[in-house]
């Protein structure tokens, strides 16, 4: 029954203020929401000017100092060429080779070393102190490999003092070009340790230095165990060997921990400077700010929302019925299947769009073998229990998206298969009958293998003509050809309008 206009336009009128009632506040979170996602972006924006400033400061740092240890390294190598060398007095032969850098700071180990590993020259005393260093890694690759240049060796705590050192080291040559000896400096780690300690990045932020292999040199927060340990396998470390310098967010794995981390390469050397600072951190003042913003917004809208949303309820309830109902005509009441309505308006729809995209259109028609016998048999009940477990068998078989089962008229089932060649209709057919095969009524003593259906396939390619009663006709005429040879079967037949086709009607046979 239609309602009168005016109670109709009435109506609209209230889903238009119910409409603009959700609108509304819909739209302050929108514009709230994009107003907190630029502050967001403003704080990582922040993050990532300050991690590379950062990045710019200690690396610089880092490579001035190393590259004044190198020229020290430089000169002695250069000076330990110089005629009668040797037999210069101890105190001015340490001039000559070391100058006034050795009493920096920040400068550990100064040494000249032999090639059998022996001090040869010691910065730290007129007399070198003793000490055999052929064992140290340093050592082993200088005299391995000619022409390597500064070497950057791992951690090591001093033989001579004690302390956690960063060695730095050049090749001896002989006049003859064989190994001569290593000339050595070392980097005290409290230097780096200072270094990073003058730096703060919240409470999970850190700060590392690691050479390329993986070892890593010093850390903030310091931690004594990480120095020297090798993280080479780490997923995180893996990422900063792709490119000289960059940025990207990760997890820590044992701390449980987002950081962004900004790298860099230091110079031309084997090290890697990581700045990492939390995300939590990075978000922190971002997030109080959206906490009261966003519960100010959010209780102003919620008021809102919730007086339009009383107002409409009984609206609500009117269109989950109208829907309900719009279910109920589309719906089979015994099977729960798509009735025959549904069937035609989705058969409809389903050609439109073949034509449209040129691509195939299937059908399948399935009709329940000697149904009467049932029926006369066990009564309309048990009847009524075989279709609804065809249509079981029936809508199990539909594996596509788009495919559609219906009951289109008494024990005769179709089944709809949008973009489904010949060969997939078939192998649908197949499983029809399998599932079938199970179906069994215990309580009328009907065991698995009684029931069986016949089935007539047909595939139309849209583009090429016919349309979808031609096809519902093929595929019908393919059923009778199944019932004629004997039931428990499939036919398949082409339509006249397929590609390629010969119009020939029935071109296969397949029995359960």
């Amino acid at each position: 029954m239609a309602l009168p206009p005016l109670l109709g336009e009435r109506l609209r009128h209230a889903r238009a203020w119910i409409a603009l009632g959700v609108l509304t506040p819909l739209g302050m979170l929108a514009v709230s929401g994009l107003m907190l996602l630029d502050l967001r972006q403003d704080a990582w924006d922040m993050a990532e000017v300050t991690s590379k400033n950062l990045l710019q400061v200690i690396e610089r740092d880092i490579a001035r100092n190393v590259e004044i240890l190198d020229l020290s390294l430089q000169g002695a190598v250069e000076n330990l060429r110089l005629p009668d060398i040797e037999d210069l007095k101890p105190e001015l032969r340490r001039l000559v080779l070391f100058d006034r850098s050795a009493t920096a700071r920040d400068i550990g180990d100064m040494l000249v070393i032999d090639e059998h590993g022996n001090a040869l020259v010691d910065a730290g005393s007129l007399s070198p102190r003793q000490g055999n260093y052929a064992d140290r890694d340093y050592f082993r690759v200088h005299e391995a490999r000619d022409g390597l240049g500064l070497h950057v060796g791992r951690p090591l705590v001093s033989r001579l003092t004690g302390e956690r050192m960063l060695p730095f080291s050049r090749r001896v040559t002989k006049p003859d070009g064989s190994f001569g000896g290593v000339a050595l400096i070392t980097l005290k780690l409290s230097y780096l340790a200072r270094l990073f300690d003058q730096i703060g990045l919240g409470r999970d932020g850190t700060i590392n230095l690691y050479l390329r292999d993986g070892t890593r040199i010093m850390r903030q927060p310091f931690a004594a165990s990480g120095i020297g340990a090798g993280v080479a396998d780490d997923p995180t470390f893996l990422r900063f060997l792709d490119a000289p310098s960059g940025a990207f967010v990760a997890g820590s794995a044992p701390e449980n921990i987002e950081r962004y981390h900004a790298f860099t390469s230091v110079g031309d050397l084997p090290l890697v400077l990581d700045v990492a600072l939390a995300t939590q951190d990075i978000e922190a003042g971002w997030r109080t700010r959206a906490t009261t913003l966003g519960a100010v917004v959010l209780a102003l809208c919620g008021v809102t929302v919730f007086l339009s949303l009383l107002f409409g309820r009984e609206l609500r309830r009117r269109d989950a019925m109208q829907a309900e109902l719009a279910r109920l005509s589309w719906t089979d009441a015994l099977t729960g299947l798509a009735n025959r309505r549904r069937y035609e308006e989705a058969f409809r729809a389903a050609w439109a769009d073949a034509v449209r995209r040129g691509g195939p259109l299937s059908l399948l028609v399935v009709d329940a073998d000697h149904f009467k016998r049932f029926n006369d048999r066990y009564g309309h009940a048990v009847g009524d229990a075989v279709l609804r477990n065809l249509a079981r068998c029936v809508s199990a078989s539909v594996s596509a998206p788009t495919g559609l089962a219906a009951r289109i008229g008494g024990e005769e089932f179709a089944i709809l298969l949008p973009g489904t060649d010949a060969d997939g209709a078939l192998r649908v057919a197949r499983k029809v009958h399998a599932e079938v095969s199970t179906l069994g009524v215990p309580s009328a003593s009907i065991r698995p293998g009684t029931v069986t259906v016949s089935i007539g396939v047909a595939t139309g390619h849209a583009s090429s003509g016919g349309g979808p009663e031609a096809l519902y006709r093929a595929a019908d005429s393919a059923l009778y050809e199944a019932k004629a040879g004997g039931r428990h079967q499939t036919r398949c037949a082409r339509a006249p309008f397929g590609p390629g086709g010969t119009g020939s009607r029935v071109i296969r046979a397949l029995r359960a």
